[in-house]
């Protein structure tokens, strides 16, 4: 790994991603008075899920708080936190009026600003921007492969490669914030081949540990003949058919069944018409979902009249909620100075097991990156002036680093088809079975045994992408460990062998290790909330008296 050309630099925090999450964190940490480094794997702002298109946020105005607060805490099936709801709300409500401050415009109705949604290039543009304005300095094209520990098992600060000057470089940091997303396993969804899972597999090595990665399965429909934009918003008013065309329904009380799809598609291609469409409707989905639009104004293709197949993709955890396990309302890890944030960071809390994906994924980014930023700052300050002087090592091993005496390199490329061969069919990852998923395991053991042997490193490249390799493979293995363990249908996971909710698994799953992997239960001390009374106080009051912090 080590080049004699090595950029070495210091800060008091390092970020590494560059999405939303990432770019809070990096400016919260800043505006606390440290000095900032931010590392993404592509160019900050262009780079990552958010940047690709538009999404909403969860930042409704207070008068409707408390029905956003129940619909998202019935979403999390007794298993999200109505607590960090609260605290989503409030952060995020509070912080869409800087970045309105700092240049990107919202919409105007009745002359005020309409802040619920954004317009993922502008606002990327607009976060990068506001880095640059507050002293914050980004290492663009800078993958982070490692992170470095202290002597007392802390983060010492991480290293990595800089593709375009073809050299490892390394920064010193008295603390850490992971917020580099999670891991759709390179399915080719818009914006999510920068998140192949690295995050997981520093922060497990480290000695932190994960949760919920159960809730690893989820998918977007997308079209088959350009695979890749998956906003399923326009296919709520589609008509879907077989090869034959025979109406397949799919609607239950004129909602689309979410069953639906993945069932028809294991039977035979699928064809989606937006013939459901009113005049109104076509309006929005070419305007405010121009994007899912695009490909078939590329393609010369009238959605409204012509039946086109569909398909679904992989998003992981990106739109799942699995991830690295949240220890306090700081962000924090159990490894002392690493904190998480946005995709990176489990979502159990907000999410429960369902799909997080759209505003109350942008809401998680906005309140997590913040509170990991800041707590990040205040743990390098309590360190002092020499924190960066302390004796450290690399945590990376797998990928990076071989014990094999064999001069033979393992293919990184095949080790990824491997993966995907077992993350993306169907009936395997979505429709889950003991049997299949001991199966799977198998093949995925087979696989992290190869990774053990001597990695390609004749190029900046080989090191990415072989360290790719381990912590796509990693988070597989993770993923269906956990799937194995929770013996139950519950949200995004279904398990076809267990096909009810058993509400006495009201826990979430930890887990972690890496030749080893292990699983735990953490049971839920929170009481079951209700909605409450007309004579109870509104969200908006509790917030205002101080209530919520």
């Amino acid at each position: 790994m080590h080049s004699e050309n090595e950029l070495q630099l210091a800060a008091d925090v390092l970020v590494v991603g560059g999405g939303p999450a990432a770019a809070w964190a990096a400016w919260a940490a800043a505006s606390q008075g440290a000095k900032v480094i931010i590392a993404d794997k592509g160019f900050l702002g262009t780079s990552g899920a958010a940047a690709a298109s538009g999404n909403g946020v969860m930042a409704p105005a207070p008068e409707n708080w408390n029905k956003a607060l129940w619909e998202r805490y019935r979403a999390g099936q007794t298993l999200a936190s109505l607590r960090w709801i609260e605290r989503v709300l409030e952060k995020t409500w509070l912080s869409m009026p800087l970045v309105e401050a700092w240049g990107y415009r919202f919409p105007k109705e009745n002359g005020e600003s309409v802040r619920e949604s954004y317009y993922g290039p502008e606002y990327m543009r607009v976060l990068r921007k506001n880095l640059l304005r507050s002293g914050v300095q980004i290492l663009d094209q800078s993958p982070v492969l490692e992170l470095l520990l202290a002597e007392d098992g802390s983060v010492a600060g991480a290293r990595g490669l800089q593709r375009q000057h073809d050299r490892t470089y390394s920064v010193r940091a008295g603390a850490v914030v992971l917020a580099n997303g999670g891991c759709a396993f390179l399915s080719k969804a818009l914006g999510c081949n920068t998140n192949t899972g690295d995050g997981l597999l520093m922060a497990v090595e480290a000695g932190g540990e994960l949760s919920s990665m159960e809730a690893s399965s989820h998918y977007a429909i997308s079209t088959a003949f350009n695979a890749t934009v998956t906003r399923g918003v326009p296919f709520g008013w589609a008509s879907f058919t077989d090869e034959a065309g025979n109406d397949l329904g799919g609607y239950i009380n004129g909602r689309r069944d979410p069953l639906f799809l993945p069932t028809a598609l294991l039977k035979g291609p699928v064809y989606a018409r937006l013939d459901r469409a009113t005049p109104e409707v076509k309006a929005v989905i070419e305007k405010s979902h121009f994007i899912a639009y695009l490909p078939y104004k590329k393609a010369d293709i009238d959605p409204y009249t012509e039946r086109v197949p569909v398909t679904m993709l992989l998003e992981g955890t990106v739109r799942g909620t699995g991830g690295i396990k949240l220890v306090d309302e700081h962000c924090a890890t159990k490894v002392p100075g690493l904190y998480a944030a946005g995709d990176a960071a489990s979502r159990e809390f907000l999410a429960g097991l369902s799909s997080g994906g759209g505003g109350p994924n942008a809401a998680w980014a906005i309140s997590t990156g913040q509170w990991a930023g800041e707590g990040a700052a205040t743990f390098a300050r309590r360190l002092g002036a020499h924190a960066n002087e302390r004796t450290a090592h690399p945590a990376g091993q797998v990928g990076l680093r071989s014990q094999a005496t064999s001069s033979e390199s393992f293919d990184s490329e095949a080790i990824v088809r491997g993966v995907q061969a077992e993350m993306f069919p169907l009936e395997k990852n979505f429709f889950r079975s003991e049997q299949g998923l001991l199966d799977s395991l198998a093949k995925l053991e087979t696989l992290w045994e190869q990774l053990q042997t001597k990695p390609k490193q004749e190029t900046v490249r080989d090191v990415e992408y072989s360290r790719r390799a381990a912590a796509l493979t990693a988070v597989a293995r993770w993923a269906y460990f956990s799937a194995l363990h929770r013996k139950e249908t519950r949200s995004g996971h279904i398990r076809v062998d267990y096909p009810e909710t058993d509400p006495n698994q009201r826990y979430y799953l930890a887990t972690g290790g890496l030749d080893r992997l292990w699983v735990r239960r953490d049971w839920i001390s929170e009481a079951i909330a209700t909605p409450p009374t007309p004579s109870t106080p509104p969200l908006s009051t509790k917030i205002a008296s101080g209530a919520v912090s």
